[in-house]
């Protein structure tokens, strides 16, 4: 792949499922497992066949502005596009904005859905477009993929009334020409196809398919999902079982007591406590006479006197008191009753 790859990734959505913590922040910006989920998703770009040969175009809403410091200070050698949707108008619609940018080679991922792909093939690839997939139980509450018997797409549907075609879509995407894509979005916003207001990339991939694009499917096994706090909690506690767990380092600091896996920022204080399992701590917090479990402390937290499980304290928030679950916003203060 000699021409640059583009990165579209669309985030500009308010992140309504993970208030309080969004009021404060983008949902990419949140901490899962020691990084923001934005990390998680950038890293799985090591694969590609040339990681430098990419340019990266974020589409932005709220808050969006946070993300310019955080790529600047961990990505410094990235190429990095901003490009704003001030109106939620659909998937599609992200990705037409960003059109100035678009030529050659494109990946779209959305980032509050986390997989584990290798991309190394993309050299390679000879079909002008791929769509990653998970064979699901149940694929009726997703966007599914219709595959003929030649093992080409042949078409995507929203939320099947069926149980006949279960591979689900998991979000990310790949086309040789991006002009392509374009192309057919334009007809689809021309046609007025679209759901409920918005114009999904489902229905311009059709488009394409109708043409006789050749789409094939690349499956995985693991599709983790950022999008909710408890389904939060359990992408945490995956990644902290493969790989991103520091318990080797923890287990040397006096006064704790470590039921792996965790992981604990070499800058967090900890004292006289008993964390995990599933435990990640940020930058800057304080924890201090504490049982933790299951549960995510953000940067710059105080946590004392607590017991939590399945619980997650933001940035700078400050809790004190006994067991209990919770969910505290950034820059709150709670004291739970004893």
């Amino acid at each position: 792949m000699s021409e640059k790859l583009k990165v579209v990734i669309p985030m500009a959505g308010f992140g309504t499922r993970l208030r309080p913590h969004t009021w404060s922040k983008p949902k990419q910006l949140i901490s899962v497992a020691g990084k923001a989920v934005i990390d998680h998703v950038l890293g799985m770009f090591s694969t590609l066949p040339d990681p430098q040969n990419i340019e990266l175009v974020f589409v932005v809403g709220y808050l969006g502005e946070q993300m310019l410091p955080h790529m600047r200070e961990n990505y410094p050698h990235l190429t990095v596009h901003y490009v704003e949707q001030e109106e939620m108008r659909g998937q599609s619609h992200a990705v037409y904005l960003t059109k100035e940018h678009l030529h050659g080679p494109l990946l779209i991922v959305f980032a509050d859905t986390l997989i584990d792909t290798d991309l190394s093939f993309l050299q390679d690839e000879e079909a002008e477009a791929v769509i990653w997939v998970k064979p699901v139980p149940d694929p009726r509450r997703f966007g599914v993929t219709m595959v003929g018997e030649d093992s080409w797409v042949t078409r995507l549907i929203e939320k099947p009334k069926d149980m006949d075609n279960n591979l689900a879509v998991v979000g990310c995407y790949y086309f040789k020409r991006s002009e392509d894509l374009l192309t057919a979005i334009e007809e689809q916003m021309q046609r007025g196809i679209q759901l409920k207001s918005e114009f999904y990339l489902a229905d311009a991939i059709n488009l394409m398919l109708n043409r006789g694009m050749r789409m094939r499917v690349e499956t995985v096994d693991v599709w983790l999902d950022a999008g909710t706090p408890n389904t939060l909690l359990e992408t945490n506690a995956y990644l902290l079982a493969h790989g991103c767990d520091n318990t080797h380092e923890v287990e040397k600091r006096p006064g704790v007591v470590v039921v792996t896996p965790v992981y604990i920022h070499p800058q967090a204080q900890v004292e006289s406590v008993i964390v995990g399992p599933n435990v990640s701590v940020g930058a800057g917090s304080c924890i201090k006479r504490s049982i933790l479990s299951d549960s995510i402390i953000e940067e710059n937290a105080r946590v004392e006197n607590a017991v939590l499980q399945k619980s997650w304290v933001g940035c700078h928030a400050q809790v004190q008191g006994r067991e209990s679950i919770i969910d505290i916003g950034d820059h709150s203060a709670i004291t739970l009753e004893t």
